[in-house]
């Protein structure tokens, strides 16, 4: 009876051991595991690991968001430089080409004078001359003649609108008269002869408009 007894007293606390041991595991945790077999993911340590990872996830996709954006605004930095730069470029040939193309402009300048000169001395009447002052006429306007054929070579042409309506972008009025017969601000005269350089207006023609 006495040996039965031990053993059954043997048992038990071998049951014992065994129940403690197994509450024991059941709380037990390796925090340095990334695995939750251990302790089933109850344990106080694997939920920080969860929150910790929860915020290194968030972290990250707010670099990503922040980096994205960054590069969007330096995208449209870039695209905007290339446009200025374009642009820039565009002004610089066009300001290339109308320097090129109005090179001569100040050279026309001075020279209109001399024609201005030129068609005063022509408008002599030749009646009123001796034979010679005739000739030396006749060579004034051979002179003329060439100067003004060289002129157009180079793309200059007078602005004569006697007849059309008054046009401030190409004429000054000088004087005013009021002829009835004609419309009003028509040009009546030009006084001085306007040029254009190539399309440009060098110089307005000065002139006479019908006013009523």
């Amino acid at each position: 009876m006495e040996k039965e007894k031990e053993e059954k007293i043997e048992v038990l606390e071998e049951e014992k051991d065994l129940k403690e041991n197994k509450n024991s595991k059941s709380h037990a945790c390796d925090c340095n595991k990334d695995s939750d077999d251990s302790c089933g993911g109850e344990c106080h340590c694997h939920e920080k690991q969860k929150k910790h990872k929860k915020e290194k996830d968030h972290k990250r996709k707010e670099d990503i968001k922040k980096l994205e954006e960054e590069n969007k605004n330096l995208l449209e930095k870039v695209r905007l430089a290339q446009a200025e730069l374009i642009n820039y470029r565009k002004r610089k040939d066009e300001e290339t080409a109308n320097i090129l193309k109005f090179a001569n402009q100040d050279l026309i300048m001075e020279i209109l004078p001399i024609v201005d000169n030129f068609e005063r001395a022509i408008k002599l009447d030749d009646n009123d001359l001796t034979d010679e002052l005739s000739k030396f006429l006749d060579g004034f306007k051979m002179m003329y003649a060439s100067l003004t054929e060289t002129l157009k070579k180079f793309g200059v042409e007078e602005i004569n609108r006697v007849g059309q309506v008054f046009d401030p972008n190409e004429e000054q009025a000088l004087l005013t008269d009021c002829v009835e017969e004609d419309d009003d601000e028509v040009v009546l005269e030009v006084l001085l002869k306007g040029y254009k350089y190539k399309g440009r207006v060098i110089r307005p023609a000065s002139v006479k408009i019908n006013q009523k």
